[in-house]
């Protein structure tokens, strides 16, 4: 299994979630519509900065009503323990169940342990509620609406397989999120991309200022695009070795 130091993860939080996408297209690993959430899965709190971590996934219902008395504080004890499985900081990730959501998969207490626990943030394919009170714990939380109760809530499997917003989730893969979507980062990968990620903002930023810096000019635009593009280039090379 590949070690992600707490320094590559540091490095990794200080880039935006476009330009990690960016960097992995260059290491031509999947395709470019592969390994990012759908437009379904959004930032809750868009100003929230990024977040890395590692799946701490689940699947819920809160649609049925469970015949064995379920508390679903027993899951929740459950859920965090098994944090240590994993390689770095939990992301929560849940797959509801239920088609269509039927209520809250997500609120301030689940979200308050979660944070206690060491968690960076959740994701999820359904809705949350007590959004004010998770706002102001600070925890970012990624999904496609709200539903004020939270129905029958039961947190049934963790750290199986799901899929949440158009991808398969794995426990313990990779994950960068901001305001801009939720990506995975291939974990063999993570480091070499902490490390493309300034040269590759540095190639972006030669069209940029030229840009930025009047009197541009179509010979101008052109130009600047072309360095551009020889300066990833020349990265490409270097991450894919040839």
């Amino acid at each position: 299994m590949t070690t992600i130091t707490p320094t590559v993860l540091a490095r990794l939080r200080a880039v935006d979630t476009p330009t990690i996408c960016n960097v992995i297209e260059l290491f031509e690993v999947r395709p470019r519509t592969a390994g990012y959430m759908d437009t379904r899965i959004r930032a809750c709190f868009p100003d929230t900065p990024p977040i890395v971590g590692f799946a701490a996934t689940a699947t819920c219902r809160t649609a049925i009503e469970p015949r064995d008395g379920h508390d679903y504080h027993q899951g929740l004890a459950a859920q965090v323990a098994r944090f240590a499985e994993l390689s770095g900081p939990p992301i929560v990730v849940f797959q509801d169940l239920d088609s269509p959501p039927r209520a809250a998969t997500f609120g301030e207490i689940m979200c308050t342990t979660y944070k206690a626990f060491g968690a960076v943030g959740l994701i999820t394919n359904g809705p949350g509620r007590d959004l004010d009170q998770v706002h102001r714990l600070g925890f970012p939380v990624f999904t496609d609406g709200a539903i004020v109760s939270h129905g029958y809530i039961q947190v049934m499997q963790f750290h199986v397989p799901i899929h949440v917003g158009g991808i398969p989730i794995y426990p313990d893969d990779l994950l960068h999120a901001d305001v801009n979507g939720v990506t995975t980062i291939p974990n063999n990968i993570a480091a070499e991309v902490a490390d493309s990620c300034a040269d590759f903002l540095a190639a972006e930023e030669v069209l940029l200022a030229a840009m930025r810096g009047g009197n541009v000019t179509i010979q101008l635009l052109q130009e600047a695009n072309a360095e551009k593009n020889a300066q990833i280039a020349v990265l490409a090379k270097r991450i894919r070795k040839v």
